[in-house]
This record gives C-alpha cells, sequence and structure tokens, in this order.
C-alpha cells in the first residue's frame, strides 16, 4: 500500500474517545526497525508512513505474515498488543539464480536423457511464487517440472533427440519461470547447451579421386596437390595425420613427398616421363581420435612429355677406310635415329652438317635408320680424309640435336699422272761449260702415294746431227737434275729442243712429258774477223784512188764480222794510224771510209791507214786492217793493172763491183728461201730419218769454211760467207732462223738436187 493509506481505525476498534484521545499521548510500538505504521490522534486512523515489503518482513515464505506492535496510551497508561497481518501481493517476478545455464552434452547421448536445471525462486507466496516453466522451442529439448514436497517447482531439461555436434554446436535455449499472480510475472535464464564431440566422423577427401598433370623435370619441391581431409569433429578428433597407403609403390614414395600433417604432396625425386607416364598415389588420412577414424584417396599424376631427351645416332656399321675409286652410290655407313620423348618432341631428322660429296637415304622407318651413301665421285688427291658430321634433329621447341662424326678415310690408287710444273722449260747456260754441270732440276709433281709416287725420270731419245741427246745430257732417274755431258760452243751450237719423261712405279704407271728447250749463252771468245776489203796480199791492202776524188766520197769499207751473238759481235771501228787525219773520216759503225776534202799537190801520193775493228764483249777483242792507198791520175789504169776482166772502168770500182754482186746475191738467196720455206711446210719432217751423205756434218766436218748450219746475225758475215762458198762450187742458202731476227745458213754441193736440199733444209730446221 502507498504511504498515507488507512490501515485501521484504532479509535473504533479499541473503543476509545477520539476527544479524549486527541490529549492523551499514544505511542506505537513496532518490533521492528523500520517504523511502518503511526496514529492519527484526531481520527484515531493507523496509517502506513512507510512502505511495507512483506518479502522484507517475513523473508522465509510463510503463509502469514504479521507485523506486532504495541500501542500505549497514556492517561491512564493503556497497552494494547496488536498483529497486523501482512496480505502478500504478486509483486515480485520469479527469478533465476543464474541467468545463463551452460551445459555440457556428449553428442553421444540418447534421447530421453535428464539435464537438472536450477530453478526460479519467487519470494511471493501461495499463487504469487513459481507456478511453471517453459522452453523456447528446441527439436532436441523439452523440459519436465517437478514439485517438490515444500511446494517447490523443480524444472529438468530432457534430450528428445540425439545430438549431432557436426550439425550443430551448441543449442542455445531461454527457460522461462511464470508465477501465478496476477498480472502473472516471469523471470527467464539462457540455458547454453554445448554439444560434447565424440570421434564418430571419419577425415573426408572432398574427392575419391584426384586428377594432376605434371610437367617432367620438375623441381624438387615443386607442390604437386595440397590434400585436405575434413573432420567435421574437433579436436584431436579433427586433426588428421596423412600418409601414403600400401598401395604406393617405392617408386613412386621415391619420387613423392607427403607431409604428413599438413597433406601436401611435393616432388622430392627426378620425374622423368620416359621411365613412368604416370604415377599413382594411395593417401589416407586418419584423425588422432582414441579410436581413430580414416578415410582413402587416390591421386593420379599424369606426366607431361617435355622436349628433354637428346636424339641418339646409332653407328649400326661403318667403312672407315675405302679405296679413292669408290664407285657413286655406294653405302658407307648404316645410321640409326632414335629420341626418348613423343609426339613432336621424338620426331627425328638426320642431316649432314656441311655439304660433302654424301647423301643420307632413308632406309627404314621403326626403327628409323638412314644409310650414308657417297654421292659424287672421291679423290683423295683433294681430300684425303672426310670428317662426316651427323646431327639428329627432334621436332621439339626448342629443339634439341646431337651429332656424331664418322671418320673416313681415303686409300690411294694410281689415278694421277705425273705433272711438270710447266710443259716448256727453257734453261739458258754458257758456252765453255764444264762437262757434268748442273742446268736445272726438273722435278715432277704426283699427288698420289707410296708406290703410286715414286717418280723416275729419264730423256726421250732423239737424234740430232747423228748425235743421241743422252750423248749430250743427263737425267737424274730420280730427281730429274738435268746435267751436261760435254763443253758447248756458242758458235757450233746454240740450241736444243727435246723431251723429258716422268714415269710412276704405280700399276699400271702412269707418266707425262715436258719440253726442254736449251739455249746456250754466248761468250765473248771469238774476235772480229775482217773480210773487207779483201786481203789478197798478207795484212796490207791496196788500194788506188783518183785523185780528183771529190770530198765526201767513198774511198773503202771496212767489214768485220764475229761469230758472236749480237750483242758481243757488235763491231765499232776507229783508225789507229792515219797518214793525214784531215783528209779522211771514218765512220764507227759502218766502217765507210770517206774522204773529207779533196786531194792537193802536198799530199803524198800514198796513203796508209790502219783500221782497229772492236767487238762490244768484256772483255773487248779487236782486229786491224792496214790499208795503203795511192793517188792515181786516171781511173781506167789503174783498174787495167788489177784485172783482166775487161770492165767499164770509168763506172765501177772494186768496191761498187762487189756491193752489185752482194745485192744480186741477197736478191737470189731471198727467191730460195722463199721455195725451201713452202717446201717445208708441205712436207713432214721425219726424225728417224738419216741425213743426206753429201750434206756436211757438223761433228765430222768441223774443218770447213762453214758448217752445214750457222746461225748469221748480220749481213756482212751473210755477204763475206756468200763469196767465200760460191768459189768453192757450192750452194748456199739462206733461211729465216725461228724466234728471232737471224738466219739459217746451209751450203750444198750444186750436185745435190733441189728435193734433196729441201730435206736437208728440213733437218736443219728440225734442231
Amino acid at each position: 500500500m502507498e504511504r498515507g493509506s488507512v490501515v485501521a481505525n484504532l479509535a473504533a476498534d479499541l473503543g476509545l474517545d477520539l476527544e479524549s484521545l486527541a490529549h492523551r499521548e499514544v505511542k506505537l510500538d513496532i518490533f521492528h526497525s523500520k517504523k511502518y505504521l503511526d496514529v492519527n490522534k484526531k481520527t484515531g486512523e493507523l496509517y502506513i508512513v512507510e512502505k511495507i515489503d512483506r518479502e522484507y518482513l517475513c523473508p522465509t515464505q510463510t503463509a502469514v505474515c504479521f507485523i506486532k506492535l504495541d500501542v500505549i496510551i497514556e492517561s491512564p497508561l493503556r497497552i494494547f498488543n496488536i498483529e497486523l497481518g501482512i496480505t502478500d501481493i504478486n509483486d515480485n517476478a520469479p527469478l533465476f539464480r543464474r541467468d545463463k545455464i551452460e551445459l555440457d552434452v556428449f553428442e553421444s547421448a540418447t534421447p530421453g536423457e535428464r539435464f537438472s536445471l536450477s530453478n526460479a525462486v519467487d519470494p511471493d507466496v501461495g499463487k504469487n511464487t513459481v507456478d511453471t516453466y517453459t522452453l523456447s522451442n528446441s527439436e532436441h529439448f523439452t523440459i519436465e517440472i517437478q514439485t517438490g514436497i515444500d511446494g517447490t517447482k523443480y524444472v529438468d531439461l530432457v534430450l528428445t533427440k540425439s545430438l549431432d555436434r557436426e550439425a550443430q554446436t551448441v543449442h542455445n535455449l531461454i527457460l522461462t519461470a511464470l508465477d501465478g499472480g496476477v498480472p502473472v510475472r516471469s523471470g527467464t535464464a539462457n540455458i547454453i547447451v554445448r554439444v560434447q564431440d565424440i570421434n564418430d566422423n571419419a577425415p573426408t577427401f572432398d574427392k575419391q579421386v584426384y586428377t594432376v598433370n605434371m610437367t617432367e623435370n620438375s623441381p624438387i619441391g615443386t607442390v604437386v596437390l595440397q590434400l585436405n581431409a575434413t573432420d567435421l569433429d574437433e579436436g584431436p578428433n579433427a586433426e588428421a595425420v596423412y600418409s601414403f597407403t600400401l598401395y604406393t609403390s617405392e617408386i613412386t614414395q621415391d619420387v613423392f613427398a607427403l607431409n604428413p600433417n599438413t597433406g601436401e604432396i611435393t616432388v622430392k625425386g627426378t620425374i622423368d616421363f620416359e621411365d613412368m607416364k604416370f604415377y599413382e598415389m594411395h593417401v589416407q588420412a586418419k584423425d588422432k581420435g582414441a579410436s581413430p577414424l580414416l578415410s582413402q584417396c587416390k591421386i593420379v599424376v599424369h606426366v607431361i612429355d617435355m622436349n628433354d631427351n637428346y636424339p641418339e645416332i646409332t653407328i649400326q656399321s661403318v667403312k672407315n677406310t675405302v679405296n679413292e675409286n669408290i664407285p657413286v652410290g655406294t653405302v658407307i655407313a648404316l645410321v640409326g635415329i632414335s629420341d626418348r620423348d613423343t609426339g613432336d618432341n621424338g620426331q627425328v631428322s638426320l642431316s649432314i652438317k656441311q655439304p660433302l660429296p654424301f647423301i643420307l637415304n632413308r632406309s627404314s622407318e621403326r626403327p628409323i635408320y638412314y644409310e650414308l651413301i657417297v654421292a659424287e665421285p672421291l679423290d683423295r688427291e683433294s681430300v684425303p680424309e672426310y670428317d662426316i658430321t651427323l646431327v639428329v634433329t627432334d621436332g621439339g621447341t626448342p629443339s634439341l640435336s646431337d651429332n656424331e662424326t664418322i671418320i673416313l678415310n681415303l686409300l690411294d690408287v694410281n689415278d694421277n699422272v705425273p705433272k711438270f710444273p710447266q710443259s716448256l722449260y727453257h734453261i739458258q747456260f754458257t758456252e765453255n761449260n764444264s762437262p757434268g754441270a748442273l742446268l736445272s732440276s726438273l722435278s715432277a709433281f704426283d699427288p698420289d702415294l707410296h708406290e703410286n709416287q715414286y717418280l723416275v725420270y729419264f730423256i726421250i731419245e732423239k737424234e740430232i746431227a747423228n748425235t743421241s741427246m743422252s750423248m749430250l745430257f743427263s737425267i737424274n732417274p730420280e730427281n730429274g737434275n738435268l746435267y751436261a755431258l760435254k763443253t758447248f760452243d756458242y758458235e757450233i751450237e746454240k740450241e736444243f729442243l727435246f723431251h723429258i719423261e716422268a714415269r710412276d712405279s704405280g700399276v699400271p704407271p702412269l707418266n707425262s712429258n715436258a719440253t726442254v728447250h736449251i739455249t746456250i749463252v754466248d761468250q765473248n771468245d771469238n774476235a772480229p774477223v775482217i773480210v773487207s776489203p779483201w786481203r789478197a796480199h798478207g795484212s796490207v791492202v791496196e788500194e788506188q784512188i783518183p785523185r780528183s776524188t771529190d770530198k765526201g766520197s767513198l774511198v773503202s769499207k771496212v767489214i768485220a764480222i764475229d761469230t758472236d751473238s749480237v750483242h758481243n759481235s757488235r763491231i765499232t771501228y776507229q783508225f789507229l794510224q792515219v797518214t793525214d787525219a784531215t783528209l779522211f773520216s771514218l765512220d764507227q759503225y759502218n766502217g765507210e771510209i770517206k774522204t773529207m776534202r779533196m786531194f792537193s799537190y802536198r799530199d803524198p801520193r800514198h796513203q796508209r791507214l790502219v783500221v782497229i775493228a772492236k767487238d762490244n764483249g768484256e772483255p773487248s777483242l779487236s782486229a786491224t786492217v792496214t790499208i795503203k792507198l795511192s793517188t792515181v791520175e786516171t781511173v781506167v789504169k789503174a783498174y787495167s793493172d788489177m784485172t783482166e776482166v775487161p770492165l767499164e772502168y770509168d763506172i765501177f770500182s772494186d768496191l761498187n763491183l762487189y756491193l752489185v754482186i752482194g745485192l744480186g746475191s741477197v736478191s737470189f738467196l731471198l727467191l730460195i728461201t722463199i721455195l725451201v720455206t713452202i717446201v717445208l711446210k708441205c712436207q713432214k719432217p721425219n726424225p728417224s730419218k738419216a741425213a743426206p751423205p753429201s750434206r756436211n756434218s757438223v761433228i765430222s766436218e768441223r774443218n770447213s769454211t762453214i758448217a752445214d748450219s750457222t746461225l748469221v746475225s748480220n749481213d756482212a758475215y751473210w755477204y763475206s760467207l756468200f763469196l767465200a762458198e760460191t768459189r768453192k762450187g757450192k750452194l748456199v742458202v739462206r733461211q729465216p732462223a725461228p724466234k728471232g731476227s737471224r738466219y739459217i745458213v746451209s751450203s750444198i754441193p750444186r750436185s745435190t738436187g733441189l728435193t734433196e736440199t729441201s730435206d736437208s733444209a728440213a733437218s736443219t730446221l728440225q734442231i
């Protein structure tokens, strides 16, 4: 009740007079620490001073609760014992001692199992105290209410359906306590049911079979697969340990490693596609429960081929040594190729690294074989040995290759003729050589080997002027050194032409020839010979000249010849002595003596001229002629004393006569030379034909005035020889010498016919 509320009227209940009561002192003696009530003296009413709490006044839940008090009224003193009964109202809601109730229930608990819960307390009494309990909706739990002897309501939590921790770990329930008051009051408590795990779930893989593609040669430590076996249990029951089962081969376990705690599979060995195309692993996951549960899965690792194997070359058969004349198309070697890889990586091809006279012919497909065949003729002298590098290449990306070298040695056959460095050798040596002098080395070369390379040299026999070449020259059969066997004289023999042969020792032997042209070089060993003016009376030549000769007139001409070569035979003329140096002049090149002025009466009648002719050699050689000139009054008288032939003395002198004769002879000889040349061109020379017996021999008739074949170098010498030989009754023929401006002069008896002369000339030119 609220403060000030009237509980009772003491005056009425106790029969007290209100008027007297107002004058009397009234006291209340309440047996409690608090003053709950008081008396209004005017009205005699007992009213509430402080709110009364029955649960406080009567802590024990009794049915009746009283407040005892004494009313003391003085004047006169009267004491009244009063018991005020406190009626309970539903002013307290049920209250659980703990607002959160936690229960641990094993998931293995069976339906019907009961779990005691703390009850709610309501200090109210009677129907205002706890009357019933309710539970929030749950498919697994319900409650049962029991009443104790004292009427207290107790509640139990009952399991109605099996628990599954893996499905629901915690069940949150609300327990509500309701009293019976009006209005109904309630109190709640949270029930937390923690489902305790039991090892009722095995670890579970998300797949029963795992398929993994793995490239071969993956580095060690590469993660192949991360296994994760899920166990719905908790704690040790959910901790899985991974291991290979007995179905996993040792080979597989050598290649792959399994982490027992994490389930990670890594590479620990070499993955080689060529060894294993796939690997199969059986893995189990076992939990750590008291009664361990396990599950298994299978991992199939397919190995992807990489181009990691070099193609291989196998030489099945080979010929390392063959003759150089081996026929084209001959098989040298049989070569096999292979590659352990597959697909394009295993597609192989074979080739020859460098261009060589060989080809490859594919002879079979499985296995792959190639024939190494000779494609072109071989020549040991060009290439004695072949390093045939065979390259095998696969079709991978990038491609791999390997090579193998076959060494092929060629055996020599006698297929090369000896070769001289020159087909024509020009050899010069100076006349007056010593017999046995080395002229030259005429070595040939044969690129063959051994006996096919050993050469023998010899001179091909040929006779010149009844003389064999082997009598004039000798060649060393082993090294080709050419020697002179005699002393040669340039004025007799100027050149030789013959052949030498080099022959190897092969079977059959091969040979080749070279032409040797020997030219004898002149030495200045011949002094000039004065052939004009003609010296009939010793060394003094007497000439007559008209005293009336004009200035610049030709008095005489000195002609000297030198049988040496052109250089050594170049002659110059000088006065060695002269009676009057102002009267005559001498041309140093042609030897003409001319008057420098007309004769005077003071000039002596006889003039003595000494002319020296010097050649151009080193040292220079010379010859002299003394000309005694006599001046006469008339030319006719002078010439009539000198000759018996009637001539026109006023027209010709002796010198002019010689010149006219020489000019006619030259014209005649030119005609003869043309005829002989035509005959030689039309007639084939016969080397074996002996020379005509009427021809003078170089060897047998060395004392004749002129040899049958003599080289001349100037017209003066030719003119002198022509006069000398025609006086002996011989026919003189001059022919041009080959390869030069000189001539060959031949003397033939007049009884010899033209045909014989042509043969002789042909024989002469053949030398």
